[in-house]
């Protein structure tokens, strides 16, 4: 495999570094033109009419920088030369709901309104991703269906398990570890999706969330790991640039979808399904402020929140835009570093 800077595989803590870098001043160069482009295309943001009145300027501000995020990330991780099958992985994740992400932005700009593909069709589409995800991290990756639990022991999810042999190939098909990578991928796509509605909140917190999966990638020695995962925080560090308040360009589903869908093949790839709802635990309670409302509204005829996911509930109280990103921020910081101060202490042989 090609290496951009081979001069530098003896130090791995300064390519950890460097492709944070990389992809920070790679994003930041390439922003202005991408927006150019998008603009000169009229590929702009529908805003829902739904939403926070004050949200309807923001009605065709260029939209699909994930896009380029997703580019980035992938040229900066390939050109490193530490590409790996677990690695690869995290890569299927990122680029395949990316993909799904796109064509549901694009079918947004085709037909001119806030929704994109059918509900039915995106689960579909990430089931199967997640369904590929699963089969091929056991299978071709060697990752184990055994979850651990972080205050000791082991989950074995390869207890139920069927094996499908194709030609020369024996295929493992661990039912229960699967369904939690399906539970994994699809939650985590679209709470980062739910939490993509306010300039840098997904960008901001993604970052951070990275940034702890690099530190506990690099701490296990998996360098490859650590590399992507610090690639995907420079690029939206990068992104931030454009997308800080007001933003001149937002990532769209093909950032949202891709990079939930990357922290949840991180926590795959590095064994840390059962504290990846700690340290994405921001995106778990956008998730969950959704699902209250709406079982409150059916049930009760009452709404919990002002307005739900839970960032515009502090929006409906007069909290700016700013101080919600940035409280939403240091929220993050404090469950990322507390998910990784777990690991640290319940990691085996510390």
């Amino acid at each position: 495999m090609f290496s951009l800077l081979p001069d530098i595989g003896r130090y791995p803590t300064y390519q950890v570094f460097v492709a944070a870098v990389l992809a920070l001043v790679l994003a930041g160069a390439l922003f202005p033109l991408w927006i150019r482009v998008l603009r000169f295309r009229n590929i702009g943001q529908q805003v829902r009419a739904d939403g926070p009145q004050g949200h309807l300027v923001k009605q065709g501000t260029p939209t699909m920088g994930g896009v380029l995020i997703l580019l980035v990330v992938a040229t900066v991780y390939l050109s490193l030369g530490e590409v790996g099958r677990p690695g690869i992985i995290a890569l299927v994740g990122l680029l395949g709901c990316g993909l799904l992400g796109f064509i549901d932005d694009y079918a947004k700009v085709v037909h001119e309104r806030s929704l994109g593909l059918k509900p039915k069709a995106k689960i579909a589409g990430q089931a199967l991703i997640a369904f590929a995800i699963g089969v091929l991290a056991v299978n071709w990756a060697h990752v184990s269906p055994e979850v651990v639990v972080p205050w000791g022991g082991m989950l074995d999810l390869g207890a139920l398990s069927s094996t499908l042999v194709v030609g020369r190939f024996t295929i493992t098909l661990p039912w229960l570890y699967i369904a939690l990578v399906f539970f994994m991928v699809i939650s985590f796509s679209n709470t980062v999706n739910l939490t993509d509605g306010l300039d840098g909140l997904a960008a901001g917190t993604v970052m951070i969330v990275m940034l702890a999966f690099a530190a506990i990638a690099f701490m296990q020695d998996n360098l490859e790991l650590a590399l992507l995962a610090s690639s995907v925080a420079g690029a939206c560090l990068g992104f931030l640039w454009y997308n800080s308040h007001p933003a001149d360009i937002f990532m769209g589903d093909t950032g949202s979808l891709g990079l939930g869908a990357a922290i949840a093949t991180m926590a795959v790839v590095t064994k840390t399904e059962l504290l990846a709802p700690l340290i994405g635990g921001i995106y778990v309670a956008e998730g969950l402020s959704v699902i209250l409302q709406v079982a409150s509204f059916k049930l009760t005829g009452k709404r919990i929140f002002r307005m739900a996911p839970l960032h515009h509930h502090f929006e409906m109280k007069g909290w700016s835009e700013t101080k919600v990103m940035v409280r939403f921020w240091i929220v993050t910081g404090i469950m990322a570093g507390a998910g990784f101060a777990l690991w640290f202490v319940t990691s085996p042989g510390r």
